[in-house]
């Protein structure tokens, strides 16, 4: 008998992403209140908002360039059966 409990070991992927300081507490968090995404996702609008008044159409060409393949993994997620 031993003193560990046999929990399930977490995938290799979730403990890289829970290990890194901004990552893993934003998914840690998530977690536990699922309202702070769309919190996040204000301050990201705002984050690009800013960043075309700043740089003008150059900051929007890269967000939408950066968007690409976020995009295209989201479309072949909802195609799935």
């Amino acid at each position: 008998m031993s003193l560990s409990l046999d929990a399930p070991a977490r995938p290799i992927l979730s403990r890289i992403v829970h290990a890194t300081p901004i990552l893993g507490s934003l998914v840690r968090d998530v977690g536990r209140d699922i309202n702070l995404v769309f919190y996040i996702l204000m301050i990201l609008v705002t984050a690009v908002v800013l960043a075309v008044q700043t740089w003008g159409l150059a900051a929007l060409v890269m967000v939408a360039l950066a968007m690409v393949p976020v995009m295209f993994a989201w479309f072949i997620i909802i195609s799935l059966p």
